[in-house]
């Protein structure tokens, strides 16, 4: 059961990531969770360094923003970003995943999902199959749902921390 909330990658930040051993692995695709992992949940677009990231990360792979949240929230990004989203994504449910397998014709092994919770982006992507990539989020506040989340979460990367399989700050890829 536990293995379902190992990150195959864990990263400090989505700037941290060796994206040249994804590619190199046949990733073709990125799934990026939006709060706390691109942008703090009350930024409401994308700061310069995010452009640049995306920009330069679009020359490789097809970036698609999966998340949670509603419309509203994804619309900025979205279009400031110019990449496609996956909005009220239901994560980890493998509803919206198996329809951008089937709407971008990525196979299982091409893609890979970066997110800052264990609950939601690492279990989804698991769970899936895909490379999952855990990373740190990027501010304190969230959302009460995601508070409850964080609070099974610590238990969980407690567990895990016990058996030397995930240690906060012990990053690997």
């Amino acid at each position: 059961m536990l293995d379902y909330f190992i990150p195959d990658v864990y990263a400090q930040s989505i700037y941290t990531i060796n994206y040249k051993k994804l590619k190199k692995n046949g990733i073709k695709c990125l799934l990026f969770d939006l709060d706390n992992t691109i942008a703090p949940y009350k930024v409401t677009e994308p700061d310069q360094k995010v452009k640049e990231l995306i920009a330069r990360l679009e020359a490789d792979f097809k970036v698609i923003i999966v998340s949670n949240s509603g419309k509203n929230r994804l619309r900025p990004f979205k279009e400031k970003l110019n990449v496609d989203v996956a909005f009220s994504s239901k994560k980890p449910l493998k509803t919206k995943y198996k329809k951008i397998l089937s709407l971008y014709k990525f196979k299982i092994d091409e893609v890979a999902c970066i997110g800052d919770q264990l609950l939601t982006d690492i279990l989804g992507a698991n769970r899936m199959g895909f490379t999952s990539i855990l990373v740190n989020r990027v501010a304190k506040y969230e959302m009460f749902p995601t508070r409850v989340n964080r609070f099974i979460e610590k238990r969980i990367l407690n567990k895990l921390a016990k058996k030397n399989i995930l240690v906060s700050g012990v990053y690997y890829d």
